[in-house]
């Protein structure tokens, strides 16, 4: 599976994925795409990649530094969703919401994360249309989603 994403200025970033990761980063992505359309959170991993980040910047080394502090609600909430989808549980409103006040309270932070489970039912929604749409793609067809968030 090729993931390419085009920016609005017409540059863009992609990574050929292979192997047991493959299946996980997708839904993973997509994960992002929902939570972060869903949740209005325009600097998370679209958002910086809309602003030139490249897929290769999210991860050791870490090329650019570590992620700007507004993307950090979008990568708490990907990860309970990632969390809760490898445990069979469905995420709640509560859980995520704990989750997110530890994670910044060890960084020293207030959790800016207060989502309620209507909104992560909207996440859900998005994300089961999603995960359908990719799953009924054959190989080579491509998959296209409009990213609503700044573009550069």
């Amino acid at each position: 599976m090729v993931f390419t994403l085009r920016r609005a200025d017409g540059t863009s970033t992609w990574q050929k994925r292979t192997g047991p990761t493959a299946e996980f980063f997708a839904v993973h992505d997509l994960t992002h795409y929902a939570v972060e359309t869903e949740l209005e959170l325009r600097r998370g991993f679209y958002g910086l990649v809309a602003e030139g980040w490249a897929l290769t910047d999210f991860g050791t080394p870490w090329p650019r530094g570590p992620l700007p502090r507004e993307a950090l609600p979008a990568e708490v909430i990907v990860g309970c969703f990632d969390t809760a989808r490898a445990a069979g549980d469905r995420l709640t409103a509560e859980d995520c919401n704990a989750s997110a006040a530890a994670y910044f309270a060890n960084a020293g932070l207030a959790s800016p994360v207060s989502v309620t489970d209507a909104d992560l039912d909207r996440v859900r929604a998005r994300l089961s249309e999603l995960v359908r749409r990719w799953q009924a793609s054959q190989p080579g067809e491509t998959m296209e989603l409009e990213w609503g968030g700044p573009a550069v």
